[in-house]
């Protein structure tokens, strides 16, 4: 698939009206994991300032979602990998659902449940064993407070959940996860949810920069590769990683399904070993992403709902320094990098409000501490990656010089 402008971004700057008018419908995740982010209601303008339709949390957090109670702006909240064993009891599920969601309906315009996030990558059959149930259990309690048709329950993947991604019509899922996968794909396709995918072009880069093209991972010019199994070409490696999930799907029978991007993104800043993790690359990467049509080689029609990863850069998150540098935004609300948006920083409403804290009001709090998925989302990422994603990267190289 081509993209609709020129593949470098401008040095003029491109508004944030760009997000609202593009073909792919965009949306942003709002960690805090971070003792200098601003309150939730200074982040409101800076949301709506930057055109996102949707904001995706880690947690419920109450303080969030009181802030944003009439501002348009759409909410994925999360139920924490720490919770999975006990949303298994229907009781438990109908009173999170009661007190984390539909006290802010319909003000708040929470849309998704994730429960829990790369749940099947982590090693963990308790947990495992205990996703599809927790998923079940919430639904059932949305149906029984008639919110089911507002509020959709889904959970987010890595593509470590491939065994195959390359070509991307071979793609395939796991032997060992492909049964869990099958039910789990069912219930979306019972529910009409999608499946939401954490895709990062950045690990496959930092994994093998020698061989690995990065025009390639940034959407930049260059001749792609030719699936020689679908005949379909590919100019960027996210087309290619989001049709070999799909391609997955269908494997399992599930061309029913749609797939959504829960996370993607590019850090501007990392560790010596952290190849490509520049601003200039993290601006390449999400200016050009933004301005993808929508659609993919393999499902030129699909909406994938992107979600780019992250509003702030969050300096109370472990692992390498990439992973502290996600952010399109510094704490102050001032740009890491220059994509065009209208934005002056907050200026004011600042101060320790990060996922850490703990905030009684109404009856409802916010979590004891951050989600142990969100603490995991890409620091392992490199070393889980399937090999065939590096074949991939591999392959474009030689592409690219043909």
């Amino acid at each position: 698939m081509e993209l609709t402008s020129p593949l470098r971004l401008p040095l003029f700057l491109f508004s944030a009206a760009l997000m609202l008018n593009s073909a792919i419908s965009l949306g942003i995740n709002y960690g805090q994991l971070g003792n200098n982010l601003p309150h939730p209601e200074s982040v409101v303008p800076l949301v709506k300032s930057i055109g996102a339709r949707s904001v995706k949390l880690y947690d419920a957090d109450p303080r969030v979602l009181k802030a944003f109670a009439n501002s348009g702006v759409e909410f994925i909240v999360s139920l924490g990998n720490e919770d999975l064993v006990r949303m298994r009891d229907p009781k438990q599920a109908a009173a999170w659902v009661k007190s984390n969601v539909q006290c802010y309906l319909p003000a708040t315009k929470i849309t998704f449940i994730a429960i829990g996030n790369e749940v099947l990558t982590l090693n963990d059959s308790a947990l495992s064993n205990s996703l599809l149930p927790a998923m079940e259990s919430v639904h059932a309690a949305l149906v029984s407070l008639n919110l089911d048709k507002q509020v959709a329950v889904t959970t987010a993947h890595n593509l470590a959940i491939l065994d195959v991604s390359y070509p991307p019509s071979a793609g395939q899922f796991r032997r060992d996860l492909a049964q869990k996968l099958s039910c789990i794909l069912e219930f979306h396709s019972k529910v009409g949810s999608p499946l939401f995918i954490n895709a990062y072009p950045f690990f496959a880069y930092k994994s093998n920069p020698k061989q690995v093209q990065l025009d390639f991972v940034l959407f930049g010019p260059g001749s792609g590769i030719i699936d020689q199994g679908s005949g379909l070409h590919y100019y960027n490696m996210f087309h290619a990683q989001v049709d070999a999930a799909y391609a997955a799907m269908e494997k399992l029978g599930h061309k029913d399904v749609c797939l959504q991007i829960s996370e993607t993104g590019w850090p501007s800043k990392g560790d010596a070993d952290e190849a490509g993790a520049t601003p200039e690359n993290a601006r390449l990467y999400n200016g050009n992403l933004m301005r993808l049509k929508k659609g993919t080689p393999m499902r030129p029609n699909a909406d994938l709902n992107v979600h780019v990863f992250a509003l702030f850069n969050e300096n109370q998150k472990p692992g390498p320094t990439s992973e502290r540098n996600f952010g399109l935004f510094k704490p102050d609300g001032t740009p890491v990098y220059n994509l065009g948006f209208n934005t002056t920083g907050l200026g004011l409403g600042m101060g320790s409000v990060s996922g850490n804290s703990s905030v009684s009001d109404g009856g409802t709090s916010s979590p004891e501490g951050p989600s142990d998925g969100y603490l995991a989302i890409t620091s392992d990422h490199a070393r889980s990656l399937p090999l065939s994603v590096l074949c991939m990267a591999v392959s474009a190289v030689v592409a690219f010089h043909l």
